[in-house]
């Protein structure tokens, strides 16, 4: 299994790493389209190409053709909001919060999978991207809906800890090739 093999990549240093791999992604209480389409969307975010191999095939398994175009469509959409919002926010001028966008974001309203999973996806590629403001926008929606915070929390988890195995592993390749 890929969530193996990406578990047995990681160095001895990376002990937690590779455990919390293990535990938050086999022990989530988290439906199995919720689960594997938070893993799929900040695998891409991360973008650590053994950890997006591995962790794409794995969620593969678990999810239909269209939740896995949904989960890459999620961070595909975040790559470009996190920016933005992030940009007008960190300048600190309020006036360009009147300025509209005009940025193409279709999918968000109609992503092909059900609204919150999808809104689940944009919070946690948002915690690796380190946008308060969509942070903010995405929890808040979620919380709209009903989604408990312990639904919010484990997309966190999730998000830290496929984060970390990717920085481990961008690491790890670098210094072998110094």
């Amino acid at each position: 299994m890929s969530l193996d093999a990406l578990k047995e990549a990681l160095p001895a240093y990376a002990k937690d790493t590779r455990l919390n791999l293990g535990s938050v992604i086999g022990t989530s209480t988290l439906p199995a389209q919720q689960l594997w389409g938070t893993v799929l969307a900040v695998a891409v975010a991360c973008r650590n190409e053994q950890v997006l191999r591995e962790l794409d095939e794995a969620a593969r398994e678990h999810l239909s053709a269209e939740a896995v175009q949904a989960a890459r469509a999620a961070a595909s959409i975040m790559a470009m909001n996190n920016v933005y919002y992030r940009a007008k926010h960190l300048v600190g001028d309020p006036e360009y919060n009147n300025l509209p966008a005009r940025l193409r974001m279709q999918v968000i309203g109609n992503p092909g999978v059900d609204k919150v999973d999808f809104e689940l996806w944009c919070l946690a590629v948002s915690a690796i991207t380190g946008c308060g403001v969509c942070l903010e926008s995405h929890e808040k929606a979620l919380r709209k809906e009903g989604v408990p915070r312990e639904t919010v929390h484990e997309a966190l988890r999730i998000a830290g800890v496929v984060h970390a195995a990717a920085v481990t592993l961008d690491a790890e390749r670098v210094l072998a090739d110094a």
